[in-house]
């Protein structure tokens, strides 16, 4: 029993270690196949011919893989889609060459060392090339070979490398403006993140691509000039080693080195002259993702004119006396028949079949016969009011028609995307109708059914913005800015550098729409923000903080959740982090509903987001605050409003109108100081008077901002700049 164990176990490692051979055996097989050792391996093999003698027999085949890999490089050149799905053939190309230089040493040794004996000394494929190719005449061969060389060098070679560095360099140039192309794309968001990056890869593949053909092309010139010098240098050499080491006589020693070496260029020149083909046909195509083949036949034979021109050109040659007129009359025959029947395809492709007749017919007089027919009223017949609406003039339609050129559509969703990012929920679609009511220059933009903005506009003109400081005056019409209401000129287009030049601010009629649409889409964003928002809010929390997500229902109301959101961008307060506002409300919705005093505690755990929208990363912050005597008198005011009940503290109070008039005219003062110095301007108040003061300042001092102390970060710095009441 015990040898019988010894014994299976001995077979057992056997299999294994077979096993295991054959398993490294298939993965060697496998790297071999995917290149990750052809390639290396072909390199060393052919720094091998250069230094080791080669027999004929290994010579007959390095020359056909040579030929058979510049046949395949051709065919993939041809019936690639465009340069770039051919992005390797630089190398391999550098590759081929070096091979084939490789095999000229080879074979010029065992040539200068075996040539005397003449035949198939150096290999079968040389022999042949030598024998059946030029006829076993080394004159005819060596004429024929300098035609190679001549076709291959100075029309090919010259041409391609003349339009690879052509290429390269427009490429080049061009290429800043592709990647600024591409950014505005993604900004305008007519595409995404995605998209974007594959453009701009293959923008950088582009480049690269031209570049190495334009240094692969250099290679081939290098092997032409080479080829010529191997041609002489093994003459010469052939018939010095065999007159005077064999003792063979002139016409003898010509007759067998010449043919071996002619023989020996030819088979190097052919596969040189099929890849310089190849090089030439990737540098002329263009960038189209179409096969070569289609290009050729949609755009050469798609006009009918051309070939019947031709047809008439070859008959008129046929007849003239003295010329071949079988071949001429035979192919004007087939380009007249050729012209006939692309007319005839084109003309078929225009006129609809019966069939297709029958059913518009039958579409026809069912769409007449319903329209005949009374119908009930349903509520499809009740016109829904659109969240956000843009109505324009007649004049204004080619501004968002696609076809026509129009931008207006990728500026609105550009704004869209770029508003949703910032305020951290989905900017509702915008909804572009004509309204006949209007002026033919005017557009309108509608909130809920609500206009909020509109203004007339030229498109055909561009808008010059007085920023503030200009060095003349503009000639046009003069207008408002819609957005910022700033004074501005409408140009014609010519004029638009020499307005820049004069310190305007130009820019198109779709850009003065979308900017108008993008203020007051940012002023009006807490009434965008609906119940289905807030829902979707909760679920893209749930994906994050799940268990978040379930108990924040439960603790508030949506309504009021709703409010408390509302709120926050009514401030500018961006609601992407509903992470941090869904801890906030959760802490403090067991102590009070009330939507102010949730907003304010949402305001605490949000300071360095608050902080940092106004301010940067600046640590001193300059701010504005209230004298202490006029601080005890709001906050009274605020204590009486939240003693009388109903309603919220910042509804209630009420500022003695003088004081109010005071304060309001000191905060411009202050705002205008601070403006003026770069600064943000930032009312500090105390905590209970922060929303009422907020709800004054707004619809009384515009760009101000009113933060209480708890919002203040603990890493933050504050300067006092001004204080109102003194």
């Amino acid at each position: 029993m015990t040898v019988i164990r010894h014994r299976d176990f001995a077979t057992a490692m056997m299999n294994i270690g077979n096993n295991m051979n054959r398993g490294t055996l298939m993965s060697n097989a496998r790297s071999f196949t995917d290149g990750n050792l052809g390639i290396p391996v072909l390199l060393l093999v052919i720094l091998a011919m250069m230094t080791l003698p080669i027999p004929p027999f290994l010579l007959d085949v390095f020359f056909t893989f040579n030929i058979t890999i510049a046949l395949v490089v051709l065919c993939v050149a041809v019936y690639a889609m465009r340069p770039l799905d051919f992005a390797v053939f630089p190398t391999i190309l550098l590759v081929s060459t070096l091979l084939r230089l490789a095999l000229n040493v080879a074979s010029t040794r065992v040539v200068l060392l075996n040539g005397h004996e003449g035949g198939a000394a150096a290999g079968k494929v040389i022999e042949s090339f030598g024998e059946v190719v030029i006829g076993g005449n080394y004159a005819v061969g060596l004429i024929v070979f300098m035609i190679l060389i001549i076709i291959n060098f100075v029309v090919v070679t010259k041409g391609a490398g003349r339009i690879a560095e052509v290429s390269a360099r427009f490429t080049l140039d061009a290429m800043p403006g592709k990647q600024m192309a591409v950014d505005a794309d993604l900004n305008a968001g007519i595409i995404d993140q995605e998209q974007a990056r594959v453009r701009r890869q293959d923008i950088t593949q582009e480049a690269d691509f031209y570049g190495a053909m334009d240094g692969a092309s250099k290679f081939v010139k290098g092997d032409a000039i080479a080829g010529i010098l191997i041609l002489v240098i093994n003459i010469v050499g052939g018939l010095a080693i065999g007159m005077m080491q064999h003792g063979l006589d002139f016409a003898t020693a010509a007759e067998r080195y010449a043919l071996l070496t002619i023989g020996d260029g030819l088979v190097a020149q052919i596969p040189a002259l099929v890849l310089s083909t190849a090089a030439a046909i990737m540098v002329t195509r263009n960038n189209n993702s179409e096969m070569m083949g289609a290009q050729v036949v949609g755009q050469m034979f798609s006009s009918p004119r051309a070939l019947g021109i031709a047809a008439a050109v070859l008959f008129v040659m046929g007849v003239v006396p003295g010329m071949p007129h079988f071949a001429f009359l035979s192919l004007a025959l087939a380009a007249a028949g050729g012209a006939v029947f692309i007319y005839m395809k084109a003309q078929r492709a225009l006129q609809p079949t019966a069939e297709q007749q029958a059913v518009e017919k039958a579409d026809q007089e069912k769409k007449q016969a319903q329209a005949a027919e009374p119908q009930e009223l349903g509520w499809g017949d009740v016109t829904p009011v659109d969240v956000v609406g843009l109505e324009v003039g007649y004049r204004l339609i080619p501004m968002v028609d696609k076809s026509q050129g129009g931008q207006l559509l990728a500026r609105i969703k550009g704004i869209r995307k770029k508003l949703s990012q910032e305020l951290g929920f989905l900017v509702p679609s915008v909804h572009i109708r004509d309204n006949l009511d209007l002026q033919p220059n005017e557009y309108r933009i509608n909130l809920m059914g609500v206009n909020i903005g509109g203004a007339d506009i030229y498109p055909e003109r561009e808008m010059a913005i007085n920023p503030g400081q200009v060095y003349g005056q503009a000639q046009g019409i003069n207008a408002k800015d819609p957005a910022f209401g700033l004074d501005a000129i409408w140009i014609e287009p010519s004029q638009r550098e020499q307005v820049q030049g004069l310190g305007y601010t130009v820019v198109d009629a779709s850009t003065v729409i979308a900017t108008h649409m993008n203020t007051l889409l940012q002023k009006h964003a807490h009434e965008l923000l609906g119940h289905d928002e807030v829902h979707e809010l909760l679920s893209i929390l749930g994906k994050s903080s799940k268990k978040l997500a379930e108990e924040l229902p439960s603790l508030i109301n949506p309504n009021i959740l709703r409010r408390v959101l509302q709120n926050l961008l009514q401030e500018d307060i961006p609601v992407k982090d509903m992470r941090t506002i869904g801890e906030a409300l959760a802490v403090t919705a067991s102590r009070t509903q009330d939507p102010t005093a949730l907003t304010a505690a949402v305001r605490v755990s949000l300071a360095r987001v608050i902080v940092q929208g106004i301010y940067g990363n600046r640590s001193e912050l300059p701010v504005i605050t209230l004298d202490p005597s006029l601080e005890q008198i709001l906050l009274k005011a605020v204590q009486q409003a939240m003693q009388q009940g109903d309603g919220s503290a910042e509804e209630n109070v009420v500022i003695e109108p003088g004081i109010a008039e005071r304060l309001q005219q000191s905060l411009i003062q202050a705002a205008q100081r601070q403006e003026i110095a770069g600064n943000p301007a930032v009312l500090l108040v105390a905590a209970p008077l922060r929303p009422t003061l907020s709800r004054f300042v707004r619809f009384t001092t515009s760009g101000v901002r009113v933060l209480s102390y708890q919002e203040i970060p603990d890493n933050k710095q504050i300067t006092i700049v001004a204080t109102l009441g003194q």
